[in-house]
């Protein structure tokens, strides 16, 4: 027993095997776990190159090859993230894959007629710049909180909602059905699928509502022949992607700096998530850990646009898995990394994905959006609102944002640069709720607790002078100020307070 222990101590990786994510589970248990990850995250991933590749004009093919990408190089980055390699890799049980975060800017940049190209060089160009900012990203952070952060992802979910809306019409508004009641049916029997599944008791079912829920909806389309499989075996049923398959990326200066506030947003995601993580896990996570893991984040998402796909983050639905079922090692989530490259390997899998009716789709989305709305709220009702500016942060940069979904041509006369810019809700939010944080939070000259309207709005405020007029036993009732004698006592209001 002595000498065992000994060697133990001895051994230069003892300490580090002591780590909770350093647990090797049994070969099949590893793999099980694994899958589950990956059942969690499926219809995150899929979602992303299904939007962005219905708004190129892909056809069915094209999004099938764009989605088989997407998991190939998720899987590739989810290993990165977790194995990890020198200067690259937080070593965590993260899951990483193509982030709603970018989508809206995306669209954007491909319907002002940069095309899918565009997105691509922007998405290589501005994950470089994120590589280069990780060492100073830990100073710049602060402009970050979470009152820009929260802001930011609610209008991500708010944004997404008319794709949705459109998927659950038939997605193609010259078609004869479009918005007929067979579609918007469909969908809503699918989003009444995902209700009823989360109301399951069984925790694992409630987890892959809408997964399960686009599985009934597609058999319900195929049974009511508003499926078409028919192109599924067009094309190779194993692949390895290949590089630049849509054509040489372009490099536009306007979408770059786009999806550079994109990039910032990401990197904000991804250290609350490597955080968070390292909570559940209780594990020691310091600056240099998130270092690692923000550059794995970035590499990863430079090279996804060889290999046809986009930027690359932690997967935040995949953070709570891991407290919810409490399997803490990294190598399970490595597994599921690996099935995501062998699920990439099999394009015929996309095309499956792609031929889903778009109604179901739409159906599904609406939960799944606005759960990433759901998600921005939450971390918006951490915010403190009492005595600053907070509320007119949020109102004024999700007002903003909402510009461009409620107006789409509201930047049509604008210079090109700008509209890029500006024409996705998300940037618009994002550069609102920057500049207005470092206004009103960061340069606090001239600021007062009750300095305008909206910060009198957040908390109920009585002065000195007015308990002094007060006598003992009045009271209020029905808008009236009643005395201890049951009399009415007069109020006057002096002009300034009746303009």
């Amino acid at each position: 027993m002595n000498i065992k222990k000994k060697s133990r101590s001895a051994n230069p990786t003892a300490h580090k095997s002591q780590r909770p994510e350093d647990q090797r589970p049994p070969i099949g248990s590893t793999f099980a776990y694994g899958f589950q990850h990956v059942l969690t995250m499926y219809g995150g991933i899929i979602a992303p190159p299904l939007i962005i590749g219905a708004a190129a004009g892909m056809s069915s093919q094209d999004i099938g090859l764009l989605i088989a990408a997407c998991l190939f190089v998720g899987g590739l980055a989810t290993i990165l993230q977790t194995v990890g390699i020198p200067w690259f890799g937080s070593q965590l049980p993260l899951v990483q894959g193509v982030s709603f975060a970018g989508v809206s800017t995306m669209v954007a940049i491909v319907q002002g007629g940069g095309g899918i190209q565009a997105v691509f060089g922007s998405v290589i160009v501005a994950s470089l710049i994120g590589l280069a900012i990780t060492p100073l990203f830990s100073k710049i952070i602060k402009f970050f909180p979470p009152v820009v952060t929260g802001t930011v992802i609610t209008t991500i979910g708010l944004t997404l909602m008319p794709v949705a809306a459109n998927w659950a019409m038939g997605g193609n508004a010259k078609a004869d059905n479009y918005g007929s009641m067979a579609n918007i049916g469909l969908a809503a029997a699918t989003m009444g699928v995902v209700l009823l599944l989360s109301k399951v008791g069984n925790a694992a079912i409630s987890r892959l509502s809408i997964l399960l829920a686009m599985v009934i909806g597609t058999i319900i389309a195929t049974v009511s022949g508003m499926a078409d499989f028919s192109k599924v075996g067009q094309g190779d049923i194993v692949a390895f992607p290949t590089p630049f398959a849509f054509g040489a990326p372009t490099f536009e200066i306007a979408a770059i700096i786009s999806m550079l506030i994109v990039i910032l947003v990401t990197l904000t995601e991804t250290s609350a998530d490597i955080i968070a993580v390292g909570e559940i896990v209780d594990t020691k996570v310091d600056s240099r850990r998130i270092g690692n893991g923000l550059r794995a984040d970035m590499l990863s998402s430079a090279i996804s646009p060889l290999f046809n796909s986009f930027t690359q983050s932690a997967f935040a639905q995949n953070v709570g898995l891991v407290a919810i079922t409490g399997i803490k090692s990294r190598f399970v989530v490595s597994a599921g990394g690996l099935i995501l490259v062998i699920l990439g390997l099999l394009p015929i899998l996309g095309r499956v994905v792609a031929a889903v009716p778009t109604p179901v789709l739409g159906g599904a989305g609406v939960v799944l959006f606005g759960t990433v709305a759901a998600s921005g709220i939450r971390t918006l009702a951490k915010v403190e609102y009492k005595n600053n500016m907070n509320l007119i942060i949020v109102a004024a940069s999700i007002g903003f944002g909402m510009i461009p979904i409620a107006a789409p041509k509201f930047y049509d006369q604008f210079p090109t640069w700008f509209s890029t810019i500006f024409h996705s809700g998300i940037s618009s939010a994002a550069v609102m709720a920057i500049i207005l944080n470092i206004l009103f939070n960061h340069f606090k000259a001239g600021n007062t607790d009750n300095q305008s309207v909206f910060v009198a709005g957040t908390e109920r405020i009585i002065t000195n002078e007015d308990i002094k007029c007060l006598n003992e036993g009045d009271r209020f009732e029905n808008g009236k100020l009643i005395d201890a004698d049951g009399n009415e006592v007069p109020i006057k209001t002096n002009s300034a307070s009746e303009h």
